[in-house]
């Protein structure tokens, strides 16, 4: 057995030939020689010019130079029997020219003329040092970097390229080692030396194509012998230096962007820079200067009379032999001389999958990080092209994406229209937004408000009051009339309002009250500040500027700081470095045909790490060429005597040699792959986008597809770069291939054949299978969608043993993917496409092989190869009809046209019957004419939407009355793909105003998914929106950027902003680079503080707290929320974090401004916040609807927005406590008391009118609450996600469960009622335990937003429905829009609806669910705590804490006497006189038994071991609000503040003594005891027969039906005083026989009862009720007697206009009654 010695020092076995000797057997003999020679010989270097030695030649020239290209022994000595030899080329060494010259005497001239000759280039390859040369290779491959730190090298400096000769490669007849370094991609060299590895590298058992590198080995050394570094002698460096100082050398080599002093100090794009381990700093600095000098003829141009006949052997890097045309012409040219070793970029070594058993990772060497990328683009802004390579090639336009190139051209055609002098468009700061309401001043009358205006020049604010409804142009000149003697010299439109604390403008054409910073202040009763500015002197931070419209419109430029999860693993400019090692490998292999057979392995294993890079793409093209090349390598050769080889790149016929032409096809198959792949998911050049914009859109030759009669087919042929995880899981996998169009299948879906995985390079799915849709492509409509999903079916045995019991698995979904069949410029899909194919969740988590970790989202390519016809298939309309269709002159009758009217007055299509869509169709002229908003309807009732309906759909819908914004909404949602339907209604949207198109941005930005191109009218409208508005475009940028995280349409999104980017200006992206600085140091804050244990969070808080704070030290920044609030710096001491879940941070920041106040948010992590933002935003177009009726429900608006995946900011509402939190101050049963918050809302409003006013705010604001959670489906609604403001408005927080999606307690539904209104609401909402007219008027204000809500169905149903698609967890179909449809109740009348709310009321209101949930959270959420904290008030009554020093010491404490009060119940209070000392007048204060008792419990905790006093028993026997009862607790009570009083100095003294006796408000009221006032007290008895009170009914007639609406009755008398139970009665007289009875339910022990139920007669005529009186009677049901009568009215019908709807109060009297 011959042994064959490897460099890694093992040997194998091959068997000795026998018989005859064949090529492949005599291939085995050299190499068996080679290493024999290899013990025989020491170790030296070729210092031959074309890098070969002559058999003949055995003494080495000492000063050579290690050439990258060879490296070759001696050959003296060689035994000829023990080799088989193939004649080489025969050619004497040339002298070293370097030793002829003398250096020092050049002149610059001299030595420019040298190195411009054409045998200089040439020749000076040979004495170039390795590392310049073999540099180029890095790009390559990974593992292929010469001089890098790869495994395949025996030594630390032999070259990776050496000659075969050299390098005992193994033949291709045996399959080599593994060597592939299964680490990091190896690391670049710098300034031309490699950085150190260890020599040692492990093999691996399994055999792989990789091919290793063996170094040279004496056979005397066991060991390794590492070859001393390579030198460069004196003369040779001198002459480099001379070099570095010509002017060529400045002007082509030596740049900012090249110079390779600069070079370690960036990251390349090749690999990571690290530290290069150097052996002599000299000899690195020596060879590190001289890398610009590219003296390799393939990068060097051609001159222009060169001819094309044989090359010399010398030159072998043009002898390639391929005909004209073909890419080898003009790649890897340089503009410049420019080094070839600097790095373009540093690779994010993602790790990929194992392919060949060797550990390969994917995108080496061809991602740019951020950070070279814009040093790169700077570079080439100062010098075209300076310092990176350049490949005409891949600059061509078949390797653009042309519909990115339009659109860069498109969005730069916009910007031209917003120049940045139009201070219009350009104002550089934030306009208050305006929210359109009637009836501002609440009641139709006019309304004043107090404005403060600062003026520069005065010292003191000048104050006025003003209407609210005035312009603010007027309050403009009436502030001027204060600074200004002349006005007629003052420009009034010069002068601006700015809001104090906010870096925002009131609009002077606006009224004042239309702002929404006035309405908030108006809400929460501030003051309205604001300070007079000229445009000369209010600050433009953000404007635009003139370099800002002259910048290139880069899309990717500034998306550097965008966290972007789908980043291209590859670059344009990585690929060109790619392709630069390639060549050098090809010219390798073709310079020296004798070794070939090796070779040619290191150029497959170039191709298949740059099939690597490409996401494990590998075409067919490069298969077959691949397969070519090896074969045409193994073919014999006609040999000549005379020339001893072939010449080069001939055959003896003249014609180029088998592997020339097959190395020539596999270059064409690498640079259209590269080409593919690049056109596929990479940018456009930067020359591309700014020359090619029109050229991109054209359409050469063509023919219309109406005119084909072709069937719609193509090929499936794999999907490649698939993870390993899915090779042992699944056994079979097959497509569904779907045709869609409006979202509905145009043809039955086509299912592939079910395949396995393949392995070639790597693991893949070949179908390669033709997928025939059996439709013309004449009838296809434009917008036709190719949906692709994948399936994997399950490998039974993968999980285990098999089980013949399991039922066997249905087959998995594992990703999908959509396509447009017509692009951009309408023509039809043609060639090779690469689909991005996003592995789902069940797919794409799992880990690759060897246990490394894979991206969620790496992406999987799906290749699917369309035809090729001669002529581009171009869809091209069909022509309209010149005129549209006349409206119908016949009426419809009246039974059709009720039902016309009934379904176009639907507020969506849900329920509707094919007979209703084929109705609406062939009526649709009749809808254009009477239901115009019925648009939407129509359309999608449109039978057909193929070519040739389109000409009829077109016309409709162009002579169609245009739609409000609002209504056109709908035309943008998934089921209306056409342009130009999509065209029309963004037209209509258009119309709105920024602040209106600001209310619908998060679905405008869904609804780009919806676009079939990304060049589309509903972009630029967003595009063209934010140029002309900052709020827009701040929101804007944080809705793309959460967009941007969507798995399937995150590209589209990333153009959209990266085109918004480049629009924006230079200042205004610069704060929005801030404020994602700003968000992202707060994000890792706040999952410090999460991360941290219960005793650390505090201090893991200030810490992180302290990087934010170093963050605003550097500059100030806008906050996401409030892009007006500048913050300059944090508040750390009232910084802290909420005890709840997910831990978020309270922040508190200061504002910039010191005319504002402090700005509080919350930060949270951890939770999707989009849903938040979704409930909010329902809930604020909710309050602008009820504002423009003229309701004014006092909503409480705060902002929340998501800055990333599960992270976000909500604003903090000040003064506000959550509902637990204010009723465990009551005992952890406290959600079943009455009074907490009623109690809390009279502590923070003392005065009686404070209080009327905040019950009357929390009366509104309950009512909205109660609507709008119901109608959203708001659940998980427990008393720590309801807050209360202490202005009285109650609002709810924390919108993670909705659209019914209720919380589950085990397997029951915590939220059983229908929105939250407990006991206690109900106790403030009366102002006491009985039912008062308030309740009333409570139920009213809900019914009334209820209707007003509901007359805008269809708009909350298209905005939900927009949103389908965004990923939130309960917002995914239409179940969930199903369930607002129901809760809207659209079919029903105001009438019913009215009923049906009402019995919402009742049951909400009756529900011990709530309560009991309540009281559960309590528990969950018991805290042990003691008194209350610093910040929270010591009693319930008291806001404030008071103590000794304070008020004066108690010499003497009693109680005086008792009083009887209601307020509103009745009750008694007992009056304490308190001697203080110093004071000769007593002090009287009043305080309840329930606040004796209070002030008891918290003594107990703050002194546990102190003897207190006994306090008296609050159980009583009877009645206990009764007189006897207060006099006897008078006793009790004046002896225990006697006691009390006695005890020790700490308890008398303490603070909470003396706030509880310290005066309130409502003791000032009653010092007086004799003028005390007292509550009025309820009516008398009455005596029989009196009657009192008032009915409220609703009377309509329609449809023959009589309606009797019974609403509320008030003020009802009993006979007893006590409460009856009424219920109402009502006749049509005359009635003999008594057959139109009628009757409502009862109530139950109220004197104001709520009915609104409808008592209905039927069957009646107008002519027959004008002769009917309506008799009413109110009675309250007895169960021990018979009832009695309240009273009742007689109404007659003739005096109603039965025509509409009457609602009216009557007085009841004691009218007889039937």
């Amino acid at each position: 057995m011959a042994q064959i010695s490897r460099g890694n020092g093992f040997k194998v076995d091959v068997p000795q030939p026998k018989g005859l000797v064949g090529k492949e057997e005599a291939l085995r003999m050299e190499e068996e020689a080679l290493a024999k020679l290899q013990r025989d010989k020491r170790h030296t270097f070729s210092s031959s010019p074309t890098g070969k030695s002559s058999p003949k030649s055995t003494k080495p020239k000492s000063a050579s130079v290690p050439s990258a290209s060879s490296q070759r022994l001696p050959a003296a000595k060689r035994p000829e029997k023990d080799l088989i030899v193939f004649p080489e080329t025969k050619k004497q060494p040339e002298a070293n020219k370097f030793r002829d010259i003398d250096v020092d005497k050049l002149t610059n001239k001299e030595l420019e003329k040298l190195l411009l000759d054409e045998d200089f280039g040439a020749n000076s390859k040979v004495t170039r040092p390795s590392s310049l040369l073999g540099f180029n290779l890095s790009a390559s491959y990974p593992g292929g970097n010469t001089g890098s730190s790869s495994p395949f090298q025996g030594s630390q400096w032999t070259p990776i390229l050496s000659t075969p000769s050299s390098s005992a490669v193994s033949t291709p007849t045996h399959q080599p080692a593994p060597l592939f370094p299964s680490a990091s991609f190896p690391k670049p060299f710098q300034n031309g030396f490699p950085s150190a590895m260890s020599p040692f590298m492990p093999l691996p058992a399994q055999q792989t194509s990789f091919l290793p590198f063996a170094p040279i080995q004496p056979a005397a050394s066991a060991a390794m012998v590492f070859p001393p570094p390579p030198a460069v002698d004196p003369e040779m460096a001198k002459l480099f230096d001379k070099i570095a100082s010509t002017s060529e050398y400045l002007k082509n080599g030596k740049s900012t962007c090249t110079d390779l002093d600069s070079a370690p100090a960036r990251p390349a794009s090749l690999a990571p820079n690290p530290a290069p381990q150097q052996p002599a700093a000299a000899e690195s600095t020596g060879i590190g200067r001289f890398g610009w000098l590219d003296l390799d003829p393939l990068t060097k141009r051609k001159p222009d009379n060169e001819e094309a006949g044989t090359p010399p052997v010398d030159q072998p890097d043009e002898a390639l032999g391929v005909p004209a045309g073909d890419p080898w012409d003009a790649v890897l040219e340089t503009e410049e001389k420019s080094n070839k070793g600097e790095a373009s970029g540093s690779a994010r070594s993602q790790q990929r999958r194992a392919s060949t058993g060797a550990a390969v990772t994917r995108s080496h060497s061809l991602n740019i990080s951020g950070s070279s990328s814009q040093h790169k683009a700077n570079c080439q802004d100062k010098g075209r092209g300076k310092g990176l390579l350049k490949n005409d090639a891949l600059e061509t336009q078949d390797a653009q994406n042309l519909e990115v190139v339009a659109f860069c051209k498109d969005v730069a055609s916009l910007r031209s229209k917003f120049p940045h002098g139009d201070t219009s468009s350009n104002p550089g700061y934030f306009r208050s937004p305006v929210i359109a309401q009637r009836n501002v001043g609440g009641d139709g009358t006019s309304c004043s408000v107090k404005v403060s205006i600062e003026i520069s020049d005065s010292q003191q604010p000048v104050t006025f009051t003003c209407d609210v409804n005035s312009p603010v142009e007027l309050l403009i000149s009436q502030t001027l009339c204060w600074v200004h003697d002349d006005l007629d010299q003052v420009d009034f439109s010069s002068y601006l309002l700015k809001v104090c604390g906010r870096e925002e403008v009131l609009q002077n054409k606006h009224s004042l009250g239309s702002h929404e910073y006035v309405q908030n202040c108006r809400k929460w009763e501030n003051e309205i500040t604001l300070q007079l500015l000229s445009h000369s002197t209010m600050r433009r931070d953000l404007a635009r500027t003139v370099e800002d419209d002259n910048a290139s419109i880069n899309l990717e430029r500034h998306l550097s700081y965008v966290e972007r999860p789908f980043k291209e693993t590859a670059t344009r400019q990585g690929l060109i470095d790619y392709l630069e090692g390639y060549h050098n490998q090809v010219n390798i292999c073709l310079q020296d045909e004798s070794t070939q057979y090796k070779t040619v392995d290191r150029v497959v294993q170039t191709v298949k790490n740059f099939c690597c890079a490409l996401d494990e793409v590998e075409t067919q093209a490069v298969a077959e060429a691949i397969k070519r090349l090896r074969h045409s390598v193994n073919l014999p050769r006609t040999r000549s005597p005379m020339l001893g080889s072939p010449s080069s790149g001939q055959t003896a016929n003249g014609h180029g040699s088998p592997v020339d032409e097959s190395m020539a096809l596999l270059t064409q198959a690498v640079y259209d792959l590269a080409k593919l792949y690049l056109r596929s998911f990479c940018a456009p050049s930067a020359a591309s986008c700014s020359l090619n914009g029109d050229a991109a859109e054209k359409v050469q030759s063509s023919k219309e597809a109406s005119g084909t009669t072709d069937h719609l087919q193509f090929t499936l042929f794999a999907l490649h770069g698939i993870p390993a995880n899915w090779v042992s899981s699944y056994e079979k996998y097959f497509l569904v291939c779907s045709l869609t169009h409006n979202g509905k299948n145009l043809f039955k879906p086509v299912q592939s054949k079910r395949v396995g995985t393949y392995k070639s390079y790597f693991y893949h799915i070949k179908w390669d299978e033709i997928i025939h849709f059996p439709i013309a492509v004449a009838v296809l409509p434009l917008e036709s969608i190719l949906g692709l999903t994948l399936y994997g079916v399950l490998n039974q045995n993968a999980g285990g043993s098999p089980d013949s019991n399991k039922q066997r698995k249905p087959p998995e979904m594992l990703g999908k993917v959509s396509m447009p069949l017509f692009d951009f410029r309408r023509v039809l899909a043609r060639g090779t496409r690469l689909l991005c194919l996003w592995a789902s969740l069940q797919g794409g988590v799992a880990g690759s092989a060897g246990g490394r970790k894979r991206m969620s989202a790496e992406r999987i390519v799906l290749q699917v190869d369309f035809p090729n016809p001669a002529l581009d298939v171009l869809y091209v309309g069909p022509l309209e009809p010149a005129t549209s269709e006349p409206s119908p002159k016949e009426e419809l009758d009246r039974d059709l046209r009720r039902k016309l009217e009934k379904i176009c007055s639907r507020a969506s299509n849900f329920g509707l019957r094919r007979a209703d869509h084929q109705l609406l169709w062939d009526h649709r002229l009749h809808c254009r004419r009477d239901h115009p908003s019925s648009l939407p309807k129509v359309l999608a009732s449109a039978p057909s939407w193929d070519w040739a309906s389109m000409a009829h759909i077109h016309s409709l819908l162009h002579h169609w009355p245009p739609l409000p914004p609002v209504t056109a909404l709908e035309l943008l949602d998934s089921k209306f793909a056409d342009t130009e339907v999509r065209r029309v209604a963004v037209s209509w949207v258009e119309k709105s105003t920024d602040d209106e198109l600001a209310d619908y941005l998060p679905q405008l930005v869904q609804a780009l998914k919806f676009e079939c191109h990304l060049k589309s009218a509903l972009v630029m409208l967003l595009l063209s929106r934010a140029l002309g508005n900052i709020n827009i475009a701040h929101y804007l940028y944080w809705l793309l950027k959460d967009a941007v995280q969507d798995a399937t349409w995150g590209r589209r999104y990333e153009r959209v902003l990266g085109a918004l980017l480049c629009l924006c200006g230079t200042k205004l992206r610069a704060e929005l680079e801030k404020q994602t600085q700003l968000v992202t140091l707060l994000g890792a804050v706040a999952e410090r503080v999460r991360q941290a244990g219960g005793s650390t969070r505090q201090v893991a808080l200030l810490e992180g707290l302290e990087t934010v704070q170093n963050f605003f030290q550097r500059s100030r920044c806008r906050l996401p929320l409030f892009p007006s609030l500048v913050a300059k710096e944090l508040n750390i001491k009232a910084c802290s974090f909420f005890n709840s879940n997910a831990l978020p941070l309270k922040l508190a920041l200061v504002n910039a401004d010191p005319l504002g106040e402090e700005i509080n948010v919350m930060f949270k992590v951890g939770e999707d916040l989009r849903q938040d933002m979704l409930a909010l935003q329902m809930i604020r177009i909710m309050d602008r609807i009820w504002l423009q009726e003229g309701l004014d429900l006092r909503i409480v608006n705060f902002k929340c927005i998501s800055t990333g995946k599960d992270k976000g900011m909500v604003e903090l509402v000040p003064s506000s406590d959550t509902l637990r939190k204010i009723q465990v101050e009551y005992g952890v049963t406290g959600s079943f008391k009455d009074k907490p918050l009623a109690e809390w809302l009279r502590k923070y409003n003392p005065a009686e009118d404070e209080y009327e006013k905040a019950s009357e705010n929390f009366i509104y604001s309950c009512a909205g609450c109660c609507v709008a959670t119901y109608v959203l489906g708001i659940c998980d609604r427990h008393n720590d996600n309801i807050m209360l403001r202490s202005t009285g408005h109650m609002f709810h927080i924390d919108f993670g469960k909705f659209l019914g999606h209720a919380q589950m307690f085990g397997s029951f539904k915590r939220d059983r009622a229908p929105f939250v209104l407990t006991s206690d609401m109900a106790y403030v909402i009366n102002g006491g335990e009985r039912p008062t007219s308030r309740f009333q008027l409570f139920v009213d204000l809900c019914c009334q937003a209820y209707n007003l809500i509901r007359k805008h169905s269809s708009l909350f149903l298209n905005l939900l429905s927009l949103m389908t698609s965004s990923g939130l967890p309960e917002l995914t179909g239409s179940q969930d829009l199903k369930y607002v449809y129901d809760a809207l109740q659209p079919h029903n009348t105001d009438a019913e609806a009215t009923i049906f709310f009402t019995r919402l009321i009742e049951s909400s209101l009756g529900s011990v669910a709530t309560k009991f949930n309540f009281f559960i959270h309590n528990l969950a959420q018991l805290r042990f705590s003691g008194l209350p904290a610093n910040d929270e008030p010591i009693l319930s009554f008291s806001p404030k804490t008071y103590t000794l020093k304070q008020d004066g010491r108690i010499l003497n404490a009693s109680i005086f006497s008792f009083q009887k009060r209601y307020n509103p119940d009745k009750h008694y209070t007992y009056v304490v006189r308190l001697l203080r000392e110093g004071q000769n007048e007593p002090q009287f204060v009043f305080r309840t038994f329930d606040e004796f008792q209070e002030l008891h419990n918290k003594l107990t905790i703050l002194f546990p071991l102190w003897k207190l006093p006994c306090f008296p028993s609050k159980m009583v026997l009877g009645r206990t609000h009764i007189k006897e009862v207060a006099a006897k607790r008078k006793l009790e009570l004046n002896n225990y503040i006697h006691n009390l009083m006695r005890s020790s100095a700490e308890v008398t003294q303490c603070d909470l003594i003396y706030t509880f006796f310290h005066p309130v408000a409502r003791d000032d009221k009653t010092e007086d005891l004799d003028a005390t006032q007292r509550a009025p007290e309820p009516p008398l008895s009455p005596t029989s027969g009196r009657v009192e009170g008032e009915i409220k009914l609703s009377i309509s007639y329609r449809n023959s039906n009589l309606f009797i609406m019974v609403m509320h009755i008030r003020d009802l008398v009993s006979e007893e005083g006590t409460d009856p139970n009424p219920y109402v009665k009502t006749y049509l007289l005359p009635d003999p026989h008594k057959t139109s009875k009628r009757k409502t339910k009862i109530s139950r022990k109220t004197r104001n009862p709520t009915f609104n139920e409808m008592l209905v007669y039927s069957g009646y005529s107008k002519e027959t009720l004008g002769l009917r009186e309506l008799q009413l009677s109110v009675l309250s049901a007895e169960s021990l007697r018979e009832n009695y009568f309240l009273g009742g009215i007689t109404l007659r019908l003739k005096d109603f206009d039965l025509g509409k709807e009457t609602v009216k109060w009557y007085k009841l009297t004691a009218v007889p009654y039937f």
